[in-house]
């Protein structure tokens, strides 16, 4: 089974738990939409392919860890959406979940894609049960308080943030996390490879802001302007738009050089070149800063 396959079927294992008889239809239908179909799914990807330059002996639990990443990236856009904070109507190119189901369901299918989160790796660790505390423990972290991404939600409610700080805890901190899972999946210390999810994060948060400014609802699939239009911190803003998509081009350099040396290092690194591509192609660069050369392009 390839890893994309492996990671569709554990989300789908993980949703289908909770679809229970009895329970009510339209919170299901809610949480269904918010997983299926995703996106690039970069985080379990990610999570897998580290586990695999480790040796992985169970590729079972590391997938379900990349899993309950990306289900809490899932639960993040749902509440991310929400009329308190973007009140974006769009997402992937479809009514979010807000507007597909409306905003008392968007809150709890939210906060029960958490909950699924953990349970879908608790379910899994079963065969190696003391791998599961490590998990669990790196997990949590990239969700709540003080560095996780519900703390980048927050910094949004603050006067004063700094960029780069903000930037790791709103997206850095759960790639950080697919970096370290993996390892930890594998039975391997996770120290290692949280560089790489420390700069690979940042890169993506900072490809972000360029497109919330460069890019078109269409393309995107989600409203644009969001950044200027809430008043948050973006790389674009502070960098100017030539500037931020350097500081990508830089941020992708150190991603894949901090790759530790192992036998799936050429596949990883293959993996931060497709994506840097996809996130920021030289097509959109020779449209928006045509004076830019791309270094990780």
């Amino acid at each position: 089974m390839d890893n994309s396959k492996r990671i569709e079927a554990a989300l789908l294992a993980a949703i289908e738990a909770q679809e229970g008889a009895g329970g009510p239809p339209k919170l299901a239908q809610a949480i269904r939409h918010a997983v299926f179909p995703g996106g690039a799914r970069i985080r379990p990807h990610l999570c897998l392919a580290v586990a695999q330059a480790c040796a992985a002996d169970d590729l079972d639990l590391a997938a379900s860890a990349g899993a309950a990443i990306e289900l809490l990236h899932c639960a993040s856009l749902v509440h991310d959406d929400l009329p308190c904070f973007d009140n974006a109507a769009t997402r992937r190119g479809r009514p979010s979940v807000f507007a597909a189901y409306g905003e008392r369901l968007a809150v709890l299918a939210g906060d029960a894609l958490i909950v699924t989160a953990f349970q879908s790796v608790a379910a899994s660790a079963a065969t190696r049960a003391e791998r599961l505390v490590p998990l669990i423990k790196t997990i949590s972290e990239a969700v709540g308080a003080p560095h996780g991404i519900v703390a980048g939600q927050a910094w949004e409610c603050e006067p004063r943030v700094a960029l780069t700080e903000y930037q790791r805890a709103k997206t850095g901190a759960l790639f950080v996390a697919a970096t370290a899972a993996g390892a930890q999946a594998a039975g391997a210390s996770a120290d290692p490879w949280r560089a790489l999810g420390e700069w690979l994060g940042e890169a993506y948060q900072v490809a972000d802001d360029i497109r919330d400014v460069a890019s078109d609802p269409e393309t995107l699939g989600k409203p644009t302007g969001q950044d200027a239009a809430h008043g948050r911190p973006s790389s674009a803003a502070e960098l100017g738009l030539s500037g931020a998509i350097q500081y990508f081009d830089q941020l992708i350099t150190y991603a894949s050089a901090s790759i530790p040396s192992c036998r799936g290092s050429a596949q990883l690194r293959t993996l931060v070149r497709a994506e840097a591509k996809r996130l920021v192609p030289v097509e959109m660069t020779r449209l928006i800063a045509p004076t830019v050369t791309r270094i990780a392009a």
